[in-house]
């Protein structure tokens, strides 16, 4: 055998076999295959379509010429629209062609078998003839081809691939000999771009989330959806209620459906006013195209937005010595703040007021108990046997100050102001009403300016002395003698003037009533004090917590019912550091030192070092990043706050894995800033961070005593587990 590449190339039948060519022979046929691409067959360019020859001469054993043999394929000649393949072939096909020819018959057909011209048409086939070309036209997406999905570079794309069949007859004019051309050639084309289609077919009034994605192929599969905080295979949303369903049509398309309830802990909430609720619904659709195991993700971002917040409410009633309120928590639950007007001031009802009056409370309301002369009580009115005092309350929306529910309720109680006893003496009560702020009770005297209060604090006045002094004057009516003395201001004081702009007015005029011909005998005993009161002291908690954030905006943070927090793989963890509770401005908050561990325990083993002496462990290839705390809505004083990033770990042994989860803890101490020095110097001061960078490489955590301008606190975070690599992300 002859090979002509163009350039012979002579080979036995038994090496052309062993090179991967087909030989076969009968009385009356000769037939040879070559595989494209082989040594001995060559491209050549006919018409502008490459093609690819195969040339072959064959002889006998004794060397006589027995046939020439000749193909030539097309490789090339195909144009795509997004519409139509375009299949171009040389009408003269030259390397198999050395004299003029007739083309005596064109058939075009699929997969190797013929189609008429009904079919032709019926399809949208089209088959022309030009001078230099047959040309064949196919839609794509007719029903004799198929589509494929692909996923390059994570991104959903398709191709269509068809199979038309080219067949000639013609004749050469010279020899009159009929040549039969037959072409078969699989068409695939370029990869097209098919973004799905996210559909959000939510109605706020049903609070549930539906979502259609699509179009996909039949080979595209659903395999995981990812939230915000998990990542949930098909069933297992099935098995949390989440209805995700595959909906097939009849050109074999398909899409997803999922429906996600508002109530569900993976919807994010957030109130843009006092009556309204978004619910937001992040989610990313992990898919995978089969056979070939391709995974691809699709984003949405699903929102929307009803009025359905329930206020919560406060209502309240009193008796004789109190006043009682109850406050009914909202759809909300306790995410508000309730304020107390407490001694002219707005307070927040912390713990040390919870304690005070009394707070009671179960899932469904909070209930306290204020007497009437607590500090939360405002006197309005002040009558002989009875005083108007009243109490308010607010509830109020943190951050943004919305005013939920407010309450202003005043009620009358048994107070005697003035006591008339029947030897002499008479005690009479001053109180400080609303009316006179800047009254101080200290002041008051009776008639007798020399007659002051026997006790007064910042809201009475207690007077007792004898209806013979003090400038009380009597009076005659029938059988009744009256006796009457005035307690007021001095017309004129050292420190304070009757004529000043800021001198309250106040006046109590006391009166005592007594028949002349009436004794009244009264009995008491008293029992001495064993020991004078004393004044315990008063003894203050400083609250300082950790929390992680959601994202580097500290704007979100994880909830108790969050954890274990699930993260990925050096993803960013952003905590903030907080001293609750307190507005003094001199004090500042320094994390000492801060450490990781597998367990709850602080002192467990093994630990890494995460801040060391108030800066980065400059041993880590991932160096602890503090963040800037500026003021805003929320944070009153920066100082009383810190904020620092790690990137997610775990703790390693022999190259395993020991436990993917990881708890923080730091020791932060509270400096008075009026005393600045070592630790209180600042986070990781110039000195500190020196000291820091000159530390022997290996340095362990050890504990360091806080002098007498620090007061130091120590607090732990709660677990953060590594999340299991899916499918979805591996590339």
């Amino acid at each position: 055998m002859t090979f002509h590449t163009p350039d012979p190339k002579v080979m036995l039948l038994t090496d052309a076999q062993e090179a991967g060519y087909g030989v076969m022979m009968t009385q009356t046929r000769l037939v040879i295959r070559s595989p494209y691409n082989m040594a001995e067959t060559y491209s050549v360019e006919v018409a502008g379509v490459p093609m690819e020859v195969f040339s072959v001469s064959t002889y006998d054993k004794i060397g006589s010429l027995l046939v020439d043999s000749a193909a030539a394929c097309p490789t090339g000649g195909v144009v795509f629209t997004d519409k139509v393949i375009t299949w171009h072939v040389p009408r003269r096909i030259t390397p198999l062609i050395s004299s003029a020819v007739k083309i005596l018959e064109t058939h075009m057909g699929i997969y190797g078998q013929r189609l008429d011209k009904t079919k032709m048409a019926a399809r949208h086939y089209k088959l022309s003839v030009t001078e230099s070309h047959i040309i064949i036209e196919i839609p794509v997406g007719s029903p004799d081809g198929y589509y494929k999905s692909h996923a390059p570079d994570y991104s959903y794309h398709i191709t269509y691939t068809v199979e038309p069949m080219l067949e000639l007859l013609w004749r050469a004019e010279n020899t009159q000999a009929d040549t039969r051309y037959k072409v078969l050639f699989p068409i695939t084309t370029p990869l097209m771009p098919r973004t799905p289609h996210v559909i959000d077919n939510t109605v706020p009034e049903q609070r549930v989330f539906e979502i259609l994605l699509g179009t996909f192929l039949h080979d595209v599969e659903l395999m995981n959806i990812t939230f915000t905080t998990r990542v949930l295979t098909v069933a297992e949303c099935n098995a949390r209620g989440f209805d995700v369903q595959e909906h097939h049509f009849a050109n074999t398309s398909k899409t997803f459906s999922i429906r996600v309830p508002f109530s569900d802990e993976l919807v994010l909430k957030r109130n843009p006013d006092p009556l309204t609720t978004v619910y937001f619904l992040p989610l990313v659709f992990g898919l995978l195209v089969l056979p070939e195991q391709t995974p691809f993700p699709h984003p949405a971002e699903l929102e929307a937005s009803r009025e359905d917040v329930v206020l919560p409410t406060i209502t309240g009633s009193c008796d004789q010595e109190s006043f009682y309120f109850s406050v009914k928590y909202g759809s909300q639950q306790d995410n508000f703040q309730t304020m107390m007007l407490h001694a002219g001031s707005w307070r927040e009802l912390d713990t040390e007021l919870a304690k005070l009056y009394s707070l009671t409370g179960n899932s469904t309301h909070f209930s306290i108990i204020v007497p009437f002369t607590a500090p939360a009580a405002a006197f309005e009115l002040v009558h002989l046997k009875s005083i108007r005092a009243r109490v308010d309350l607010l509830l109020l929306e943190m951050p943004n100050m919305w005013l939920l529910d407010d309450l202003s309720l005043a009620c009358y109680f048994p107070l005697a102001t003035t006591e008339c006893y029947s030897n002499g003496t008479v005690t009479a009560l001053a109180v400080k009403v609303e009316s006179v702020s800047n009254l101080n009770p200290e002041y008051l005297t009776l008639r007798d300016q020399s007659c002051k209060p026997a006790f007064s604090n910042d809201r009475f006045a207690f007077f007792s002395f004898k209806l013979n002094s003090c400038g009380t004057t009597r009076t005659f009516f029938d059988n009744v003698m009256v006796y009457e003395n005035e307690i007021a201001l001095p017309y004129n004081t050292g420190k304070q003037s009757r004529k000043g702009p800021f001198t309250p007015e106040y006046r109590l005029t006391i009166s005592c009533y007594y028949l002349l011909n009436y004794t009244k005998t009264m009995a008491f005993r008293a029992s001495p004090r064993s020991t004078d009161p004393v004044a315990d002291p008063g003894v203050g908690h400083l609250v300082v917590q950790i929390r992680l954030s959601q994202d580097s905006s500290y704007a979100l943070f994880y909830q108790t019912e969050d954890y274990p927090v699930e993260k990925y793989l050096r993803q960013p963890l952003y905590f903030e550091v907080e001293l609750m509770q307190s507005t003094d401005p001199q004090i500042e908050l320094v994390l000492e030192n801060c450490w990781a561990t597998l367990h709850k325990d602080r002192t467990s083993l093994p630990s890494w070092d995460l801040i060391i002496d108030s800066c980065e462990n400059l041993d880590d290839l991932y160096l602890t990043v503090f963040h800037p705390v500026v003021a805003d809505t929320r944070i009153h004083v920066p100082a009383h706050i810190k904020r620092f990033s790690i990137k997610m770990f775990t703790f390693t042994k022999d190259d395993a894995v020991l436990k993917e989860q990881i708890f923080v803890h730091c020791d932060a101490v509270l400096c008075d800033t009026t005393k600045p020095d070592g630790i209180c110097s600042g986070q990781c001061a110039k000195s500190l961070r020196y000291a820091n960078s000159h530390r022997p490489t290996g340095s362990k955590r050890g504990l360091r005593a806080a002098d007498a301008s620090q007061y130091k606190k120590k607090i732990s975070s709660g677990p953060v587990l590594l999340s299991d690599s899916n499918l979805f992300w591996k590339k």
